[in-house]
């Protein structure tokens, strides 16, 4: 049972390095520039082991986008009946991204697709994908449209607010935080 634990606990070392290696290098010499063995050779691992990880170059530069686009998605579609969106988001946001190796890697992922448009606008698609879902979560607790005007701007002041959070260094005000973010998207949501 320790050995599958160790196990795991190596594999996600790995990805993660794999991940911080391709970061720094799209930041510095641009996504183009950079091919699959310079990455291997910046995490120390073989092309090969990359290539067990992530299929493709895109795959590693959006992987942390996905990652918590998924773990949202996930937590937003399993509340419970009469669970509010702040509520949930308020949850996950305690539960996600609270410590500063994490919160390096965001700053990281930041400056890498500051210096890369074609994948920040791949971010920029993807998290429009998630609006539409924020959105329709948001309809079905108001009772509204999900193209009608109202939980649009929900989720996205919801997805604006939820930046902020992450972007936040993590530190003993977090709580408090996230406690004023979940407040804010609850009343924004009760004024629909």
């Amino acid at each position: 049972m320790t050995e599958i634990g160790l196990r795991e606990r190596s594999k996600a070392r790995r990805r993660a390095a794999i991940i911080r290696a391709a970061y720094e290098l799209f930041a510095a010499r641009g996504y183009d520039a950079t091919t699959i063995a310079d990455i291997a050779e910046a995490a120390e691992v073989s092309p090969r082991t990359i290539a067990m990880y992530f299929p493709s170059k895109q795959d590693i530069a959006m992987s942390r986008v996905n990652d918590t686009v998924g773990r949202m998605s996930a937590a937003m579609h399993g509340r419970q009946d009469g669970e509010g969106v702040g509520d949930v988001i308020g949850r996950w946001l305690l539960a996600t991204q609270n410590d500063p190796e994490d919160h390096q890697q965001r700053l990281l992922a930041r400056r890498m697709f500051a210096a890369n448009p074609e994948l920040a606008a791949l971010r920029a698609a993807r998290l429009a994908q998630v609006l539409r879902e924020g959105a329709a979560v948001i309809a079905a607790q108001t009772g509204s449209e999900p193209a009608s005007i109202g939980p649009r701007i929900a989720a996205a002041a919801a997805g604006a607010v939820i930046n902020e959070i992450l972007d936040t260094e993590p530190g003993p005000d977090r709580e408090a935080a996230v406690a004023a973010a979940a407040r804010f998207m609850d009343a924004g949501i009760a004024a629909l």
